[in-house]
């Protein structure tokens, strides 16, 4: 069972689980409201974030959605309070409530290559047998940025997009310096070739380093990262996109400059960085 982590006074997170896809939830205390980034994958998901809470004497007044993926909104409903989204995730999640999850419907998705399927191992390990999905609209929809005082605690939620989501959000916090990236710079799952595309992750990172951040969270990593960290990931990133641009996709010589660049050799998660920008140019 994940275990709530305590960063601040301020800054609260229940760290991700891969076997059935649990994103990282957190929780921002004001004085006056306490924010929650991500609904969770499942009830269950939720109802354990909300249990771990209590240990603190915390509960949740109002819930940021990330984007729109099932990990992130399946539990709005235990969640039972108003929920912020861009106009993008409401819409997506506006089609999520007219599908079935039952295993028939999911498998029928995979096979016709609307679903991962992944994903849809995952939501069976996850929901179980007895799956009773009940995903609520949004409350308060936004279309480029939001801005939230909690009481002592400034919260900017803005939309940046990215390969992964077009909807994806960043949120950030301002008096605690740190940033929740949600998948924003995760691959594009939904396509034939998981992918990055060089246009779109320069952008991003540009943005994402425009926040003056010293603590960098993203969904599915197992803890945050320093800004060291982030910083070599952000370069592996701009170094995998530029090389693949110079070398027109070709991953062997992508691969051969970068282990020069970095004077080591690659690691699995390096190739893999590259064969998702090597995806994107093809």
């Amino acid at each position: 069972m994940q275990t709530l982590q305590k960063l601040s006074n301020r800054l609260f997170y229940l760290p991700p689980y891969q076997k059935t896809d649990r994103p990282i939830l957190a929780a921002i205390v004001g004085d006056n409201q306490t924010l929650l980034i991500d609904s969770g994958n499942s009830s269950n998901h939720a109802k354990q974030f909300k249990e771990q809470l209590t240990s603190y004497h915390i509960v949740g007044d109002i819930l940021a959605l990330t984007h729109w993926h099932w990990d992130h909104v399946f539990g709005l409903y235990e969640m039972d309070m108003p929920s912020i989204a861009n106009v993008i995730t409401n819409d997506k999640i506006t089609q999520l409530q007219e599908l079935s999850w039952e295993d028939k419907e999911l498998d029928e998705r995979v096979k016709a290559g609307i679903e991962i399927p992944f994903c849809a191992d995952a939501i069976k390990l996850e929901l179980g047998s007895n799956r009773e999905v009940i995903i609520q609209n949004p409350t308060i929809i936004f279309e480029k940025r939001i801005r939230l005082n909690l009481g002592g605690v400034t919260c900017i939620i803005e939309h940046v997009g990215g390969d992964h989501s077009s909807d994806s959000n960043l949120i950030y916090i301002l008096e605690e310096k740190a940033l929740f990236l949600g998948d924003c710079l995760y691959a594009n799952m939904y396509a034939e070739k998981w992918h990055y595309t060089i246009e779109k992750m320069y952008k991003l990172l540009e943005k994402i380093e425009s926040y003056n951040a010293e603590i960098y969270f993203l969904s599915h990593h197992p803890a945050p990262l320093t800004k060291d960290e982030f910083d070599r990931f952000a370069l592996l990133l701009k170094t995998s996109a530029s090389l693949t641009q110079k070398h027109h996709g070709e991953l062997n010589a992508v691969a051969a400059e970068m282990s020069s660049h970095f004077e080591r050799e690659l690691t699995e998660d390096d190739l893999e960085i590259i064969t998702y920008f090597v995806n994107g140019y093809a």
